[in-house]
């Protein structure tokens, strides 16, 4: 069975840092595109940032660049994503996507709480 786990949600408070790691439990791990969304309250769910399967090329919504970095491990079958500088915008269910040829999949979701 196919599985996306992220732990490492929580509260901070801003200008603080969290990291979050998302596992996914399948053995071509490396051919997949991964990226971070995010759900804010009120809002859709919008894409953070993407990670290539082949070069590990990155790209970033422009309310997180320089801030937000993405990167994945192929041997662990790991993706992070590395928040600094966090802000009260940056709150939200953070959720874990895996695609490749059409398919994909989807992790249960993490909340982070940035507080003022």
């Amino acid at each position: 069975q196919v599985q996306l786990v992220e732990p490492g949600g929580g509260l901070v408070q801003a200008g603080g840092s969290l990291r979050l790691s998302c596992a996914f439990s399948v053995l071509t791990f490396s051919s997949y595109v991964m990226s971070w969304y995010r759900q804010s309250p009120g809002k859709e769910r919008e894409l953070v940032a993407t990670i290539t399967s082949a070069f590990g090329s990155t790209s970033y919504a422009d309310s997180v660049k320089g801030r937000f970095t993405v990167s994945r491990d192929n041997v662990k079958n790991t993706v992070t994503l590395q928040m600094n500088s966090l802000i009260p915008d940056d709150t939200g269910v953070y959720y874990c996507n895996a695609r490749r040829n059409g398919r994909q999949y989807w992790g249960q979701g993490t909340q982070v709480t940035v507080s003022a």
